[in-house]
């Protein structure tokens, strides 16, 4: 604590304005993957001990209504640096998503004369994530239905004193430190650094073998006493019968569908919010290295995330979902010449980052993108105009997990959930004043909001057309994966991260597979 305190005496005295002596500041983005943003401000903010975060609170602007363009990382990532939806990139799945030469907002900061640098956790471009995530993806409107994912379990390691659990993490957190360190003897030429954290995303249950996704909880002794187990909630659940049948597909599919005790919930909860603590002293160690460096005056600090993590509300983990869990993302910035202190309601998302960075470096943007500034909101210069940003902000999922593409429409207290062509597939419609837990649709209640929320959505992105372009790539591209195994498509079809359930009936379940590609027969 007391570190945390000399950190912000010390910005107070030297962060007075964008520039510092006349120069660019220097640009700090830490990303973590799975960070439900709703920890970043209270009440949220008072179940686990994120001291570096709240340091990033108290001098910084907390945006309250940040959301993911895509709730799973690959895709979302993708919006983030191209500042593009998803669907104008065809960032359809893990597996789909950026080409490697799409120019990112720091292709254009090293254009323009920053010195850049990007570590740890990237996955924004195609080709990446195992073979089974990208075949529940394509099969995902198969007419079946299977567990993909280890059913979610906790584990913990270490004793008191154990801190570095995720050694990869902290591995390039140890990178990053020593690049800041290096880039201080060069204060000349201004500098980009992104750090991506694969925490506080759960790890891969090794026990159901090498196929396997990632269902683990996973923290030491000495986290877990930063986490306030008073104040776990325990989420409501509908029963399975009442759930909307794309959420009851994804509860089954995520082996979540089976029973959990209150003590199972709350444990799930309390080690995924000292995963949370992890990542936040990882970021710490950014920040003091900056601090150490004297750069910090003169660096913009951004922090976000990918998506968020269920952590067992609707009876779900993992992301792969609207609801506020997994879509509301942390989104907190802080630097030279901006606001302390403040906290933003304005509805945001991460393509917004692409045309906030460049402002920040005073780099026009240039061709159609997505997003918009966010400096007017955050400088206390009045050199910014104060350009409306729009009152919505547009997510969409095409991905494993969920059997149809779903888009996520907020604007003012509603969130209006779309499916698929909009007519096969009943909508959603929560009013999130009323029902922050996403319990009640209220879509027939309130059919003149559905009507308005579904024009204003539809004048956003044509997505019944959308839907079938992602339809068609899942076809074309099961195909040729089909195709390229030959003899062994059998074999390795039955034993992805599904063959315990593919195989109490291997034949029905390569039919079904063969009904969807050609029709019946």
């Amino acid at each position: 604590m007391i570190k945390v305190l000399a950190l912000i005496f010390l910005f107070h005295i030297y962060g007075q304005g964008l520039c510092h002596n006349g120069t660019r500041p220097n640009i700090v983005m830490v990303m973590s993957d799975a960070f439900d943003g709703r920890l970043t401000f209270d009440p949220g903010s008072k179940v686990v001990q994120l001291p570096y975060i709240n340091y990033l609170r108290e001098l910084g602007t907390t945006f309250l209504s940040a959301y993911t363009n895509s709730p799973i990382c690959c895709p979302s990532r993708a919006a983030m640096w191209s500042g593009r939806f998803v669907h104008l990139t065809q960032s359809w799945n893990n597996y789909k998503c950026l080409d490697v030469n799409a120019t990112t907002w720091m292709d254009l900061l090293e254009k323009n004369g920053y010195h850049t640098k990007m570590m740890g956790k990237l996955d924004y471009t195609s080709g990446s994530h195992s073979v089974s995530n990208r075949v529940e993806a394509w099969t995902r409107d198969v007419q079946f239905l299977l567990r993909q994912e280890g059913r979610p379990v906790t584990q913990l390691v270490g004793n008191m004193s154990t801190e570095r659990i995720k050694k990869v993490d902290w591995k390039h957190t140890d990178m990053a430190t020593q690049w800041i360190h290096q880039r201080a003897a060069s204060p000349h030429q201004p500098f980009a650094l992104y750090l991506g954290l694969n925490l506080p995303h759960t790890y891969n249950t090794e026990s159901l073998g090498p196929t396997a996704g990632g269902s683990t909880f996973l923290t030491s002794p000495y986290w877990l006493k930063k986490v306030s187990s008073d104040l776990i909630s325990v989420p409501k659940w509908l029963p399975m019968a009442a759930m909307h049948p794309v959420d009851y597909y994804s509860t089954f599919t995520k082996n979540c569908s089976g029973d959990f005790t209150v003590e199972e919930v709350k444990k799930i909860r309390a080690f995924y919010y000292a995963m949370c603590a992890e990542a936040d002293a990882m970021l710490g160690q950014v920040i003091s290295a900056l601090r150490e460096t004297s750069l910090l005056n003169n660096t913009v600090v951004i922090f976000t995330a990918d998506h968020g993590e269920l952590a067992m509300e609707h009876r779900q983990f993992y992301k792969m979902s609207m609801f506020e869990g997994s879509s509301h993302v942390p989104l907190i910035i802080m630097g030279p010449g901006l606001m302390s202190g403040l906290q933003v309601n304005q509805l945001v998302s991460l393509v917004d980052l692409y045309p906030t960075v460049l402002d920040i470096a005073g780099i026009s943007a240039v061709g159609n993108l997505s997003g918009h500034s966010l400096l007017p909101l955050l400088s206390k210069s009045s050199a910014f105009p104060k350009r409306q940003h729009p009152d919505w902000v547009l997510s969409e999922y095409h991905g494993c997990n969920v059997n149809v593409s779903t888009y996520m429409l907020r604007s003012g207290q509603w969130k209006f959930i779309a499916y698929a062509d909009g007519q096969s597939v009943h909508p959603q419609l929560f009013d999130l004043t009323v029902d922050k837990e996403e319990l009640h649709n209220v879509a027939l209640k309130f059919p003149d909001v559905q009507a308005h929320l579904d024009k204003l959505l539809r004048s956003i992105v044509d997505y019944p057309k959308v839907s079938t372009a992602a339809h068609l790539y899942n076809k074309k591209a099961f195909g040729a994966w089909r195709q390229s195994l030959g003899r062994n498509y059998s074999q390795v079809i039955a034993n992805l991260r599904w063959h315990v359930d593919w195989q109490k009936d291997v034949l029905a379940n390569e039919r079904a597979i063969d009904r969807w590609l050609y029709g019946s027969f």
